[in-house]
């Protein structure tokens, strides 16, 4: 088969480690990390405009390395050919390769932050799209001197404290070693971070199984979802996570 694949950027190294072992044909277009905090709905836009492009004449169907995302896939329409999505929340269910093998480690470690090589190397935002986040359009992207500056300095401090910290939930940082990196940088840089933040280290190790399968064609109904063409994509709040509407 050959097939076309759209996939967030901070899967890079993953995808073009399965598509160089994948039988078919995959051609692959990485769209910037971030854009879940552009919101869903200029996400989506963003996502269909680049499946619209696709030259649906060269392919029999595409593929998403992406979750739901917030519900940025919510709303997707799939053109002449079919859209094959893994029922996945967010892309960390792709690094650890299951959806149960997430909620389990999440329900055991509820303060966790993952990272992974992607996240780390393919750094902050791209200007464009912080321009465009929800934490700038609602200023929570602002510093400590600019809540102080416009409400005061004990209402400031307070603010800050409850809108500009990142994540005050978090405890822990978990490193998912996906067998692609160059050397242990990445690993060590998330261990000093999580030092200097007073947080736990952990590394598991990822899977890239269900990013295999996605490419390979192997598209059980258990994890994946194809959308017929015409068809759309919708959330759904159960263990499908998504699913196909006419």
């Amino acid at each position: 088969m050959r097939l076309k694949l759209i996939s967030c950027e901070v899967l890079y190294r993953e995808v073009c480690w399965v598509v160089a072992r994948s039988p078919n044909i995959v051609d692959v277009t990485f769209l910037p990390k971030g854009l879940h905090d552009i919101g869903a709905i200029k996400m989506r836009a963003r996502i269909q405009a680049t499946l619209d492009a696709v030259d649906v004449a060269r392919y029999e169907a595409v593929l998403f390395g992406y979750g739901l995302c917030s519900n940025g896939l919510a709303g997707l329409v799939a053109p002449q050919i079919p859209l094959v999505l893994p029922r996945a929340h967010d892309c960390i269910t792709l690094f650890l390769g299951s959806r149960q093998r997430y909620l389990d480690y999440f329900y055991a470690n509820p303060g966790v932050y993952f990272k992974t090589t992607g996240w780390i190397e393919r750094g902050e935002n791209t200007d464009e799209l912080h321009q465009l986040s929800l934490q700038r359009q609602t200023g929570l992207n602002q510093r400590l001197e600019d809540f102080i500056s416009r409400y005061g300095e004990d209402n400031g401090r307070y603010l800050y404290s409850v809108l500009g910290q990142e994540a005050p939930h978090y405890q822990q940082f978990t490193f998912i070693e996906m067998g692609v990196e160059p050397d242990d940088r990445y690993e060590r840089q998330v261990r000093a971070e999580a030092e200097q933040r007073g947080w736990q280290f952990e590394k598991v190790q990822g899977d890239l199984r269900l990013l295999q399968r996605l490419v390979d064609g192997a598209w059980d109904e258990t994890d994946f979802l194809v959308v017929p063409p015409g068809c759309r994509v919708v959330a759904r709040y159960d263990e499908g996570v998504i699913a196909a509407e006419s």
